[in-house]
């Protein structure tokens, strides 16, 4: 595991972690001097960079390490307001695939704002293997997981694995 203090971003996380409040505010500026480094050129001219992607944004990393997602850009006015959307979650990794336990499917379809029934329709399960997952009778194995980890991308679900903390 990597260690997070190693990032460039590192400073703006502990930022973030101490500030305690629900929503905060910055422009680049800011940011930059929280950082002690000047934001790529693509932080200043493409949304994307401030996208909440658990997977291959080591900037991301920082801010939803702290407990934060990126909830309004403005890139006109280089300003970022950062606002805490619930728990993160960590998601352990068994030969590089995700293992959704049942707290994390269950995080999921709540984050969904899904009941069993319909979670299960939109996964093209039975209601009855939601549950089953959800209880822990059973870890999704196989496609199940590859499904979870799209669906869970797709909606932005908050988690980070526990490869990627660095």
């Amino acid at each position: 595991m990597s260690n997070p203090a190693a990032s460039k971003y590192y400073p703006l996380q502990e930022y973030l972690r101490q500030c305690g409040e629900d929503e905060i505010s910055l422009d680049f500026a800011t940011i930059e001097r929280i950082l002690g480094l000047s934001l790529p050129r693509t932080a200043h001219t493409q949304r994307a960079w401030w996208s909440n992607r658990s997977t291959g944004a080591v900037q991301a990393n920082a801010w939803m390490l702290a407990g934060y997602h990126a909830a309004e850009v403005d890139l006109e006015n280089e300003r970022v307001t950062f606002r805490r959307p619930g728990r993160v979650y960590e998601v352990r990794r068994i030969d590089g695939e995700p293992v959704w336990d049942a707290a994390l499917v269950k995080a999921l379809r709540v984050h969904l704002e899904m009941t069993q029934t319909t979670f299960a329709q939109e996964l093209g399960v039975r209601q009855s293997t939601i549950s089953e997952w959800e209880t822990g009778v059973y870890e999704p194995r196989g496609a199940s997981t590859k499904i979870l980890t799209v669906v869970a991308e797709q909606a932005r679900f908050p988690y980070i694995t526990d490869t990627e903390n660095g």
